[in-house]
């Protein structure tokens, strides 16, 4: 089985600045999205070429605080530390497409794979893998694991009208996902079993993981982080 990129996502500590940031990368500002009320998060989101999108999310300041950890480890020290210096490339998503169905892979691998909770905003509904702690995913091998960001949170669509397929696409193409990590092979192990090695590229490199996005626009490539 192959996935296929479903979004990415922009972290950021408002919703205003974070669809300021993309708009001033990338020309085009996303468009209001919604809320998610069983995270206290709420997102703009921006269609791009090829059926897969960008989502800018933030913690949600009129809802209430959820009962368990936010996703995409929002709650944590590290994002938010990172968010004291403004919106960034967090994380991205990848979808799981049918016949496969993601509850059931997940039931069989659940060591590997993190819960997949139900989620839904206005009329839309999926399932998406977040652990219990609410942290970012990672690829777990016998002496280290291997994720911040990079190893992707896995979606499936429970309706087929999702944003990859209903957002207006804008003149905006992903030409690369690129990432670097100190562990950069076990990484790769685990996104080749997942089949989705061939949606992003792992640099071995010492130091802090990152992530990249290479988006062609009118105006040329454009590197998001």
């Amino acid at each position: 089985m192959k996935l296929a990129l479903d979004h990415l996502v922009v972290a950021a500590p408002d919703l205003e600045s974070g669809a300021q940031h993309v708009a001033d990368l990338l020309g085009i500002a996303p468009q209001p999205g919604g809320a998610h009320p069983r995270m206290g998060t709420h997102n703009r989101v921006l269609g791009l070429f090829g059926g897969m999108y960008l989502e800018v999310i933030a913690i949600d300041p009129a809802a209430d605080a959820p009962p368990r950890p936010r996703w995409f480890g929002l709650d944590s020290d590290a994002v938010q530390q990172r968010l004291r210096d403004g919106p960034f490339l967090a994380h991205w998503a990848a979808r799981v497409e049918r016949p496969a169905d993601l509850s059931r892979w997940q039931a069989q691998y659940p060591d590997r794979i993190a819960p997949a909770i139900p989620m839904d905003r206005g009329a839309l509904h999926w399932r998406l893998t977040v652990p219990d702690d609410g942290s970012l995913p990672a690829w777990h091998g016998e002496a280290a694991s291997a994720g911040e960001g990079l190893f992707p949170t896995l979606i499936q669509w429970d309706v087929p009208n999702h944003p990859g397929v209903a957002l207006p696409r804008q003149d905006l193409a992903l030409r690369a996902l690129r990432g670097r990590h100190p562990h950069a092979e076990l990484l790769r192990q685990g996104l080749a079993w997942i089949g989705a090695a061939h949606l992003i590229e792992i640099e071995q490199a010492d130091g802090p993981p990152g992530l990249t996005a290479e988006i062609e626009t009118p105006a040329g490539i454009k590197t998001l982080r």
